[in-house]
């Protein structure tokens, strides 16, 4: 109970926020909260939020790039180069699956299908792709999935987010959904999404700087220190749900695959910069 209150004391709210509202539209949401962070941080490039809670310390900044001239990921990226690469047993690889051959295409994901009527996320779609061509799943939040997926961000660095909505009901529900759980208190500590990045970054929890919501998506896959090891966005929402006493959802559930496209479609213009490092 102490640690609860002493998180309670450093999240107070004290902002006014984006809300969830019937009827807006997904570029209305989006375009609000452009303007809510650069008013909150007006000395940040809006693209630098990419960069999270780096873009906002600077003496954290100075560590972290100390690290970007060896990365911690840099093997695992490698190794995931070589498993994309390396044939199945039916001799097809995972370019066979994507488009442009899985190169510099992680900024179209998570995208809707609107013939399966759901969110396909890029770790969605490597183990469909294994599977299509007999292969067993891999697990969802590290590991193998988590190297393949940060080899396919690496070559869509710097390549603006560019999440479609569809004129879809479907996918019109899938957003909307996406938003509310992000909007929406739950756990022992009643803390939604938004009560950490949205009304508190740039503030402390314990040893944590807070991030914008801003830009999040963009860096994954992740090493984090606390992990050490890369993972996924999923294995960061579960994380999370943790953190405020939640059940944690399944990785790669219906709710954090619409999560994850609310998310990434508010950083719609913002560069691709994952894989990262992370504390």
């Amino acid at each position: 109970m102490l640690k609860a209150k002493v998180i309670l004391v450093a999240i107070g709210v004290a902002l006014a926020v984006p809300q969830v509202q019937a009827g807006s539209t997904p570029e209305e949401d989006r375009k609000e909260t452009v303007e809510y962070f650069k008013q909150m941080f007006p000395d940040v490039a809006i693209e630098e939020f990419v960069n999270g809670q780096y873009a906002l310390d600077e003496d954290r900044r100075k560590q972290w790039a100390s690290m970007q001239d060896f990365p911690p990921y840099e093997f695992a990226v490698a190794e995931g180069k070589v498993m994309f690469e390396t044939p199945f047993a039916n001799g097809k690889t995972y370019a066979s699956c994507f488009a442009n051959n899985g190169i510099g295409i992680r900024q179209n994901y998570p995208y809707f299908d609107t013939v399966k009527n759901e969110v396909i996320t890029l770790e969605l779609a490597i183990n469909r792709c294994r599977e299509a061509n007999g292969e067993p799943p891999l697990g969802w939040k590290k590991g193998p999935i988590a190297s393949i997926s940060a080899y396919m961000a690496s070559t869509s660095q710097g390549k603006p987010f560019d999440i479609k909505v569809p004129d879809d009901a479907e996918a019109q529900v899938a957003y909307q959904d996406g938003k509310e759980f992000y909007y929406s208190r739950r756990g022992q500590l009643n803390f939604s999404c938004a009560s950490c990045h949205v009304q508190n970054p740039g503030k402390w929890i314990r040893a944590d700087l807070l991030s914008p919501t801003l830009g999040q998506p963009a860096n994954f896959p992740v090493h984090r220190s606390k992990w050490g090891e890369l993972g996924t966005l999923h294995r960061r929402f579960a994380g999370c749900n943790n953190n405020v006493r939640a059940e944690p959802l399944p990785a790669q559930s219906e709710e954090y695959r619409n999560l994850e496209y609310f998310l990434t479609y508010m950083s719609n213009g913002l560069p691709v910069v994952g894989p990262a490092t992370r504390p």
